[in-house]
């Protein structure tokens, strides 16, 4: 039995959708089932309530650990604390093997999810269950959404510079998930997850111009600036600096690397930008 956390998300819908395709038993974990609108077994639970998860983990034997990223909150980033849960009550519960999204560029010390992550994957790795990591770059759901990401006027704004980001399509994540869930192999593997080419933001706004037929230009600014933006709109300083300043990593190319590993975990390569603004506005 494997239960899938964070079922509602960006990667766990198309996960369960997949594991569902697939016939596995599993159950996904939601806060509330009559809203989750997920295929297969739900059980109501919480992050931040163990009984529950104590509840959610009876006879499962593999986890796939996902959940929101940072956050503007004061002290240690909430998933830190939350993640910690779901793999104490998986040790409590016996499971044999957790599959855990983290993100590309973990590391001690990082910022923000950066460094939330590094702490979670070290805890993961002592907790004692097989472990395996999926270390995704920026998702391409964030020009869906386009939460943080838009001018009013519907242009791309940032300071990612000239750099480039391999981003990854949320679906390709949910598909290298199933062969760790699923199968015996890649214990103790970490798979950096990307997309097949690294584009920067102007080819990006360009990309978008041609699929939606409206012009939209990409608009850089210095990494102040774009804290000031972000501060504008609402979030506390020091988080929107930590934005920033991980934008400007960007721009030295911190996200430019391209790797095969969605190839490897799935058999067909990664989806590419354009492919996904096709498939986007096929489904409207």
């Amino acid at each position: 039995m494997i239960l899938v956390t964070g079922a509602t998300g960006s990667i766990g819908r198309p996960l369960v959708a997949e594991l569902h395709r697939r016939g596995a038993a599993f159950r996904s974990l939601v806060r509330d089932p009559a809203r989750a609108n997920l295929p297969g077994a739900v059980a109501a639970g919480d992050f931040d309530d163990s009984a529950s998860l104590d509840r959610a983990l009876d006879g499962v034997t593999r986890v796939f650990l996902c959940s929101p990223g940072a956050v503007p909150a004061p002290g240690p980033q909430p998933m830190t604390a939350q993640q910690t849960a779901v793999i104490e009550a998986a040790v409590r519960a016996g499971v044999r093997r957790i599959v855990k999204v983290s993100v590309q560029g973990a590391r001690p010390g990082g910022l923000l999810a950066e460094g939330a992550h590094a702490v979670l994957e070290e805890r993961l790795r002592a907790a004692g269950p097989e472990w395996v990591l999926l270390r995704p770059s920026g998702f391409m759901q964030n020009f869906r959404t386009g939460t943080g990401a838009f001018t009013a006027d519907g242009d791309l704004v940032g300071a990612y510079g000239a750099g480039r980001i391999a981003y990854i399509d949320a679906a390709d994540i949910a598909a290298c998930a199933v062969p760790p869930l699923l199968e015996s192999g890649h214990a103790g593997e970490t798979f950096v997850l990307t997309g097949p080419e690294a584009l920067s933001h102007s080819e990006i706004a360009a990309q978008l111009t041609a699929a939606t037929g409206r012009e939209v230009r990409y608009r850089d600014l210095p990494a102040a600036d774009f804290a000031e933006t972000l501060i504008a709109q609402g979030l506390p300083a020091p988080f929107a600096a930590d934005v920033a300043a991980l934008f400007a990593e960007v721009a030295q190319g911190g996200l430019a690397a391209v790797t095969d590993a969605v190839e490897r975990l799935t058999g067909r390569p990664a989806t590419s930008f354009s492919a996904f603004l096709a498939r986007e506005r096929a489904l409207g």
